[in-house]
């Protein structure tokens, strides 16, 4: 039998859908359009892209994106000033801090500026910890994507066991503890690990999220598994050698078109909850 592909770009196009009539009713409401503002901070290639995208989206569901641009040489200080402003601004239901930052940066500091009513890509501390506890938050994007597309296409988490590869704050760590959360059992996986290929072995569910081409090789999935790709490299491949691992699984997400385009679609979703929370 083959395997289920979890495919994210039917999933965001639902999502979608059903956004834009809610942004219809918030604009009759209030006479103004929801904003999502997006602060990039130099000219990274791929942040550029992806600023784009999520303005895209934007359009497509009704939403006014706001781009704010910022030179390589800005320091923390700046950043969080500016956060500032568009947390004041009335009409900023959003605000998104492109990653990465110049490095000379308090990432952390200026994730942390940004309100929690607005924190809309869930990477504030304060987002991060209600989220563990069960407690309402606005969710980190990919790993709220990832557990759409499992709830979506109906994966069993309950008792299974989940292997994430990769401990990013953002990433890694966040979706290990939404899995905890649904009842599965949880194994978080890192540079440091020893036998890593062995621990992968036993997973019922596979999260790779460390950002190198291929890593995960097909002979260390068990039959069956699902796979959950987080990656996306150049070349148009992600953390998993899908090719050669895909046929092995129960289901997997694609590169491109699996966690990618729910990611922004959750990112917009998000937001317009929070402009929703504005008129309720």
């Amino acid at each position: 039998m083959a395997p289920l592909i979890l495919d994210g770009k039917k999933l965001a196009g639902e999502i979608e859908q059903d956004l834009s009539s809610r942004v219809e009713k918030i604009i009759e409401k209030t006479g103004y359009k929801p904003v999502l503002a997006t602060i990039i901070v130099g000219e990274d290639p791929a942040s550029v892209t992806y600023v784009r995208m999520k303005g895209n989206a934007c359009r497509r569901v009704g939403m006014d994106p706001l781009k704010v641009e910022m030179p390589e040489n800005t320091t923390t200080q700046e950043l969080v000033d500016k956060i500032n402003e568009l947390n004041n601004d009335y009409r900023v239901c959003g605000i998104l801090l492109q990653h990465p930052v110049p490095s000379h940066i308090d990432e952390q500091k200026c994730f942390n500026t940004i309100s929690r009513e607005k924190d809309v890509d869930g990477v504030n501390t304060d987002s991060f910890g209600a989220m563990t506890m069960g407690l309402p938050a606005f969710f980190s994007a990919t790993p709220f994507s990832i557990m759409s597309l499992i709830k979506r296409y109906g994966v069993e988490l309950d008792g299974k066991e989940a292997v994430v590869v990769g401990r990013s704050p953002i990433l890694g760590k966040p979706v290990a503890m939404m899995l905890l959360n649904e009842n599965a059992t949880v194994t978080i996986c890192h540079s440091h690990t020893v036998d890593l290929p062995k621990i992968v072995k036993r997973a019922d569910v596979v999260v790779a999220a460390v950002g190198k081409p291929k890593f995960i090789q097909a002979d260390w999935i068990k039959e069956g598994a699902v796979l959950i790709d987080a990656g996306y490299n150049p070349g148009n491949v992600g953390d998993i050698d899908l090719e050669n691992a895909a046929p092995i699984s129960s289901a997997y997400t694609p590169v491109p078109g699996g966690v990618g385009p729910v990611t922004i679609a959750k990112l917009m979703e998000q937001t317009v909850i929070a402009a929703e929370k504005k008129i309720l």
